[in-house]
Parts: structure tokens; sequence; C-alpha cells
């Protein structure tokens, strides 16, 4: 049950404006470089063939300029999709984590490094600082900014910075529904790593969320990004379960 209103929450929190239902079928197709708003998701079994329906989804896809992709999940409808999708020549991308941690509590936010401070940023700012740590290119800071400006549950951003100059060092963004409470594009400039800036940029917003009544925290990471998992598992956060993406041949 947990895992399931967390995988709601993670729906809700990566909503682009760009979207549309499908006989059951949440098609997102942001140009923006998260797969998660840009993919098919399977929620429910539907009533047309699984063929009409797919030939839909992916027309829609080409008119958006993008690849078809589709996430699984646990919880994806039907159960046997998958397997329908690779004896078609479907092909597996980003294993993907989704970590919970069941056990927050309010504390004090963790002390930051002297010689720094803790910024808040909207949407456009927060974009352009992870489009900039990432090398992203315009079109895809431009749908970043546009999604988390739209969201239906609102994202907040903060930035360690260097008091002297005011370089960005490193970044996290949270976003709370309830109780749960998702952490998002927790990032580190290359050249401040290895400090614990993206430890105490964690740190620092549980502590917040837990503040305003959050009790349960989950994140999305890269099953290959030991590091990342490594941080993720000291804040006490564990496996709660998996997902990747199919893509069409």
């Amino acid at each position: 049950m947990l895992l399931s209103r967390v995988e709601d929450a993670g729906l809700n929190a990566s909503a682009p404006p760009q979207q549309r239902w499908l006989d059951g079928w949440l098609l997102r197709y942001s140009p923006g470089k998260a797969k998660r708003a840009r993919c098919i998701n399977a929620l429910a079994v539907g009533r047309l063939p699984l063929e009409d329906k797919l030939r839909q989804a992916q027309a829609l896809f080409t008119e958006a300029g993008l690849p078809a992709v589709v996430r699984i999940t646990p919880f994806t409808q039907p159960p046997g999709l998958e397997a329908w999708l690779a004896e078609r020549g479907w092909t597996v991308l980003d294993d993907t984590r989704v970590m919970v941690c069941s056990r927050l509590h309010p504390g004090e936010p963790a002390a930051l490094p002297a010689g720094t401070c803790w910024a808040p940023l909207d949407a456009a700012a927060y974009a352009q600082a992870v489009g900039d740590l990432r090398g992203s290119p315009p079109e895809q800071r431009l749908a970043h900014a546009q999604r988390l400006a739209a969201s239906p549950v609102p994202y907040r951003g903060y930035a360690i910075r260097c008091v002297d100059d005011g370089a960005l060092l490193a970044c996290g963004q949270f976003v709370r529904e309830h109780e749960l409470v998702g952490l998002y594009d927790v990032h580190t400039h290359p050249q401040a790593r290895g400090k614990g800036l993206a430890t105490a940029v964690c740190k620092r917003l549980l502590a917040s969320a837990a503040s305003e009544g959050a009790v349960v925290a989950y994140l999305q990471v890269d099953a290959a990004n030991d590091a990342a998992r490594r941080i993720y598992q000291r804040l006490g956060f564990a496996d709660g379960y998996a997902y990747h993406y199919r893509l069409a041949p």
C-alpha cells in the first residue's frame, strides 16, 4: 500500500504540461531530459487491443518528435505488458530504484561548510542551475522550468552557494504531498564533490519537510549510481521497488 502511494506521489510530482490519457495509459511527451516526463505510463488495462493502443501512442510521440518509451513498474497494467513488448523488440533502458525512508523526524538542519550559504531558487532559476550542472541544451532547460512551474504539487528548490562569489556548489528540491515528500534533482558541482554537500542538501530538505508534517520520504536514483545510493542509505533510505523503460525498436 505504501509503495503504491509513493508511485502515485511520484507521478504527481513529475507531471508535465504535455500529457493526455489514452484508454488507461498516461502519455507524457515533454521535450525535457527527465524520461518520467516523456514516457507511456500503463496504469490501467483499458479496453482497446494492445496493438491499436500502442500504434496510437507511438503516433503521438512521433508527432512530438520523441522516441516512444514505456515505463515498466510493479504496478504496470496489464501485468504481461513487458513480455509482450520484449517479444516485439522493445529494449530495456535505465534501471532505476525508488528508495524510501519511512521514519522522518523533525530536527535541526545540517550545518553548512564555512563560507557557504543556503539560498532558495524559483522554478526558472532551478532549471537553469541544474541545466548548467548537466550541460543541458536550452530546450531541455525550458521544458524543465515549465514542468516545475506547472506542477500540481509545488516544488521548492534550494542551493548551497559560495558566499564570496555566489557560485552554486550543490542543489536539491523537495515536493511534499501530505505526509509524503520526494527529493528530486540533487546535484553537486563536479569541483565540489566529496565534501558532504549532497548529504547536507538532503538533510536540510528532509528536515524542512518533516517540520511541515512529512513522515515518509522517497527518491528515484539510477541503480548503478553507487555513490548516490550510499549517501541515501546513510540517510535511512532503502530500496522500495525498481522500474525501467522499454524503448521502441
